[in-house]
């Protein structure tokens, strides 16, 4: 508080003039670059929407086929990449599943009566039957499945709460054509 009658001296108003032209010029230059910044941000995040949405679990991809063909799934965190496949119909895939986490899984590939038998079943491994294979925790295990007629097949794991999780994928199968 002042004395009555004295003089306050006020802070000059925050102008451009008064800031000087260093102080303004690192002001718009700060101004730039954080809106180089967001715009850099935004295209970058538009880039890979764009990238996702044409990979998105295989929906876009080419079909594979027809003859044979070989396709690694790999297994992350209990989940299957690829998630989804594209195949011709005739087409006999050679599935090679690498298991990077440390516990057992197992992929069933078949049409609906295969995959309740499995989910109502309590084998833990499975023998080397086509479409059916087991494998070790950090293993890789290989099975074979043709895909006979258009329409979806599904592929996935049943054991306890693995299937819950999302451990299962569609193969969609094309007319050959």
């Amino acid at each position: 508080m002042s004395a009555p009658g004295a003089t306050v001296a006020k802070a000059p108003a925050a102008t451009e003039e008064a800031a000087g032209p260093v102080a303004v010029t690192r002001r718009r230059f700060g101004r730039w670059v954080g809106a180089a910044v967001v715009v850099a941000c935004a295209v970058a995040a538009g880039g890979y929407g764009v990238a996702a949405s044409s990979d998105d679990r295989g929906a876009a991809a080419a079909p594979l086929g027809p003859g044979e063909v070989t396709v690694q799934v790999d297994v992350e965190h209990s989940l299957f990449e690829p998630g989804d496949l594209r195949v011709v119909e005739g087409t006999r895939v050679r599935f090679v599943l690498v298991n990077g986490d440390p516990i057992n899984h197992e992929l069933i590939v078949g049409p609906d009566d295969v995959h309740a038998r499995h989910a109502e079943g309590s084998e833990a491994e499975h023998p080397a039957i086509p479409g059916e294979v087991s494998v070790s925790p950090n293993g890789t295990a290989v099975t074979t499945f043709r895909f006979d007629e258009p329409g979806t097949v599904e592929f996935a794991c049943h054991l306890p709460g693995h299937y819950e999780h999302g451990m299962h994928g569609v193969v969609e199968v094309v007319a050959a054509g």
